[in-house]
This record gives structure tokens, C-alpha cells and sequence, in this order.
């Protein structure tokens, strides 16, 4: 009796064969492709929601919320249809989606945020059920009995995994720094729905293979006829380079949508934005003369500010930190850099590059460095701002751009992690910005030194660039300040204390 049930138990009903190296291969590319999905959509909002912790949290959320669908929804559909039908279009369609995706969202992007983000969830949440739902399909191909079940599954969940890590480790490493964008999603799309045409052949015949080559043409064409959007995808930004529709030799460098940099390929000298005048007018103050400098640069983008010390003040040698390699290159090929001559710049984080430098080094450090809207968390903290003290000369000055709105929560921790390394700090920005409450903002301009900052010759210098901006000092800054925050390795929500745009 108890030997009959255990027989009885031990046998699974009979599903169609598939064999070892099939089943691995589509669970293995299955979960790898969630990931590049989830890696690259990343990219894809960029431009229209920042780099942020915020942004990141809504991709891996959604990408992990597709899964947990998929699996689920995958697993009872493998008990009520036969699950070796139900892969071919798994793979079809999440490979169509996944093909469309940039288009689709960068065409919702034009048009309102909230088709954006509605287009952006789609994007994520389809091919990720879909695909996710492929492990459990292939596990129940794969039961033969009760017996093999732990091995089966945990087998089927290690492969799975290890496809995530592949997939996270190749797009990251590797897709990223040499494909765009575009390309790797509909590269991915299209080997989807190939795999899609040869399960097909395999299950079925040959001519149920007919839709899914019929989309992989139909892909092709549509993706050598529709526009990227960037003029070229670097490992962390979409750039675009514009000519200045009122200066014929002004070049704008846009990455992920914002304006970054302003380089006159002319004229190296001829300054377009107020926030790089205000920075020139803080250099010019304390360091009066023309004299030549030691100065490192925190983030290159377009290299305004070295170009142009290089022509102004003769015999100045910047150290450059970029750390995307893919803005270096624009810098060369389409914006006319040529290194040497006082100018190195090395593709790196800045921060590494702050603890290798020498003590009193440097007269002078600029911060210019953004992931998106905001300043890295990392440069932005007491012990980051403590290597910048350690590498300046007692008269050295910090010189830091910043963009904040709003209540300017992240602005004032700055000043008041600036205060609590540097003896002397003062604040330069518009004047609206710090009058008009949940409405204002834009670039802040924040000055540290030892040596007292002269806040009136700043302030004339401004006038003299001819932009209304103020600059506060002292008391009147400290009041501004308030009870912030200082920021430290070990807590620096920069992303929850910034404000990107006056609407957020």
C-alpha cells in the first residue's frame, strides 16, 4: 500500500521533451535580457528625469515588480496550457516591446512627462513579465518527478540568476561604452524574436515561424529610419552637440536634454552662461593680476573654464577629472580640444583623484561635476571638501557650481558642510533665487577659502559681466543657512534634499 503511493507520487503527468541545453539557454537569456532591459531604461529617462537615486529606484522597482508578475502569472499558466506552445510568443512580443522602447519613449518624452512615465512603466512591466514568466514555463517542462524536484528547481534558479549577473555585468561593462542606446535595445529585441522563430520551428514547423522574421525585418527597417536623439551615447550620458543659432562658432553641449557646456570654437575666451561669468569673477577677485595658477578641475564636461584660463592666464596648468570618456571624445573630435599646453585631463572619478593629489598643491579647485541635476553625492560631503582643503595653499579658494530649487535644502547643506571645513564660505546667485521661495532657483555659486572672501569686489565684478546676481557673507549667509544639515559619507541624501526643477 505505502509502496503503491509512493509510486504513485514519484511520476509527474508527461510533458513535451525539452532538452537540458535548451532549457538553460532560454532561461539563462531570458533573465539576462530583464536586465539589460532595466540597465538601459535607466539611460533612456535620464534625460527627461536626472540621474537620481529617485530615478533609480523607480526602474529597479518596476523591473522587480515585472518579475514578480511574470513569475507568478508564468507558473499558473504553466499549469492550464502546455508551456511549450506558450514560449514562442513570450519571446515574440517582449522582443517587439523591447525594440520599440526607445522610440517610444523618447517620442512620449516630447510630448508630456506623464505619457513619459506612463510609456516608461510599459516599457519595463511588458518585456519583464513576459520574460520572466519563461522560468517557470521551463521548470515544468523540465519536472520529470517528485523526486528530481529540488534539483530541477534550484537548478533552473541558479541558471536563472546567473543570467541576471551576465546581463547586468555585460550591459554595465561592456554594451554601454560601445553600442547606443537604441542599438542595444533593438539588437536585443530582434534576438528575441529570432529565438522566438526558432522555438517556434522546433514546437511546431517551420512556417509558424513566418511573424516573428516577418518583425525582425519590420524592426530593422524602422530602426534605420527613426533618429536616436543623441549624437552619441556615452557609458553615462545622451550628448548633443548644437551650434548657437547667434554665434556661428558657438558650439552648446547638451547631456541627457540640459545644457552643460558653452564652448566658442573661435574664441576660447567668450563666456555664454551667467554661472561660468560668476566663477571667473570669483577667480578674478582673489587672484588678482593675471598671475598663472595650479588649478583642478572636479568634472570637465566641455572644458569652458580651462580653455579659457589657458588664453587668459598664461602658464596655468589644469588638471581635468572627467570621468565619462565619451564626453573627452566630444571634447576632441567635435569641440575642438587640444590637450597640452596646461591642460591634462584624465578620465576618472574625481574623488579617487582628490586623495592622490599633493597637499598644498593647488591655488585654486572648481567643482563643476553633475550626474544628471545634481552634484554626486560623494563630492559633496565633509570629508570629500576636507581633501580639497588639504590639497589647496593656505590662500587656495574652492570654487563650486550647484543647481537647486525650490527651498534650496541641498544648496544650504552644502554651505553649511563648506562652513564646517573652510574658515571663510560666501553664496553668489541671482537675486530672485533667494528671494522668491518654492519658485526660484537655478545656479548657485558657492566660494570656500581660509583666507577671508571679499563678497563687495565679487559682487562688482558681477555687475561688471553684467549679470544680477548678489553674494552674501558671514552672518547673513548663516542666517540663509539655517539648521542644515552637514553632509558626510555616511549621510548625504542629496537626491531628498534637491529640488530639480520648480515644478517638482
Amino acid at each position: 500500500m505505502n509502496g503503491n503511493r509512493g509510486n504513485a507520487v514519484s511520476e509527474l503527468p508527461r510533458t513535451a521533451e525539452l532538452g537540458r541545453y535548451a532549457a538553460a539557454a532560454l532561461v539563462f537569456g531570458a533573465s539576462a535580457s530583464v536586465l539589460v532591459v532595466e540597465l538601459v531604461a535607466l539611460r533612456l529617462l535620464a534625460p527627461y528625469l536626472g540621474l537620481t537615486l529617485e530615478t533609480n529606484t523607480i526602474v529597479i522597482g518596476l523591473a522587480l515588480a515585472a518579475i514578480a508578475m511574470g513569475s507568478w502569472a508564468g507558473g499558473r499558466l504553466a499549469d492550464r496550457i502546455s508551456p511549450r506552445y506558450a514560449l514562442g510568443p513570450l519571446l515574440a512580443v517582449s522582443g517587439v516591446a523591447v525594440a520599440a522602447t526607445p522610440f517610444a519613449v523618447r517620442g512620449a518624452g516630447v510630448i508630456s512627462d506623464s505619457l513619459l512615465m506612463a510609456t516608461a512603466g510599459l516599457a519595463i512591466i511588458v518585456p519583464g513579465a513576459l520574460l520572466a514568466a519563461v522560468t517557470p514555463m521551463v521548470t515544468k517542462l523540465r519536472l520529470r518527478s517528485l523526486s528530481e524536484t529540488g534539483t530541477v528547481v534550484g537548478q533552473v534558479a541558479g541558471i536563472d540568476t546567473a543570467g541576471a549577473i551576465v546581463g547586468t555585468v555585460v550591459t554595465g561593462f561592456v554594451l554601454i561604452s560601445r553600442v547606443p542606446v537604441s542599438g542595444i535595445m533593438v539588437g536585443l529585441g530582434a534576438a528575441l524574436v529570432i529565438a522566438a522563430a526558432v522555438v517556434e520551428v522546433r514546437v511546431r514547423d517551420w512556417r509558424s515561424a513566418a511573424v516573428p522574421a516577418a518583425l525582425v525585418l519590420l524592426g530593422g527597417a524602422g530602426a534605420a529610419v527613426l533618429p536616436g536623439g543623441c549624437d552619441a551615447e556615452t557609458i553615462y550620458h545622451c550628448a548633443v552637440v548644437e551650434t548657437d543659432p547667434d554665434r556661428a562658432s558657438g558650439r552648446i553641449l547638451l547631456l541627457d536634454g540640459a545644457p552643460h557646456s558653452y564652448v566658442d570654437l573661435a574664441d576660447p575666451t567668450y563666456i555664454q552662461y551667467p554661472y561660468a561669468k560668476a566663477m571667473l569673477s570669483v577667480i578674478d577677485t582673489e587672484f588678482a593680476g593675471g598671475q598663472p595658477l595650479r588649478v583642478y578641475h572636479l568634472g570637465g564636461g566641455g572644458l569652458t573654464l580651462p580653455r579659457y584660463l589657458q588664453q587668459v592666464r598664461r602658464g596655468t596648468s589644469s588638471l581635468v577629472s572627467e570621468i565619462d570618456p565619451g564626453v573627452v571624445n566630444i571634447d576632441t573630435e567635435e569641440l575642438g580640444l587640444k590637450t597640452g599646453d596646461g591642460i591634462e585631463v584624465l578620465v576618472e572619478d574625481g574623488r579617487l583623484r582628490l586623495g592622490q593629489l599633493a597637499g598644498d598643491s593647488h591655488n585654486l579647485v572648481i567643482g563643476d561635476a553633475f550626474g544628471g541635476v545634481s552634484v554626486p553625492w560623494h563630492l559633496t560631503t565633509r570629508e570629500a571638501v576636507g581633501e580639497v582643503k588639504r590639497v589647496l595653499t593656505d590662500e587656495g579658494i574652492y570654487v563650486v557650481n550647484l543647481l537647486d530649487y525650490g527651498p534650496l535644502e541641498f544648496a544650504r547643506a552644502e554651505v553649511a558642510t563648506l562652513a564646517a571645513v573652510f574658515n571663510h564660505v560666501a553664496l553668489a546667485t541671482e537675486t530672485d533665487t533667494l528671494t522668491q521661495g518654492q519658485n526660484a532657483g537655478g545656479n548657485l555659486v558657492l566660494i570656500a577659502s581660509d583666507a577671508p572672501v571679499d563678497a563687495d569686489v565679487i559682487d562688482a565684478r558681477l555687475a561688471e559681466h553684467g549679470i544680477q546676481w548678489d553674494v552674501i557673507s558671514g552672518a547673513e549667509l548663516a542666517r540663509w543657512t539655517g539648521a542644515a544639515p552637514v553632509l558626510t559619507d555616511d549621510y548625504a541624501p542629496v537626491d531628498q534634499l534637491l529640488t530639480p526643477y520648480p515644478d517638482r
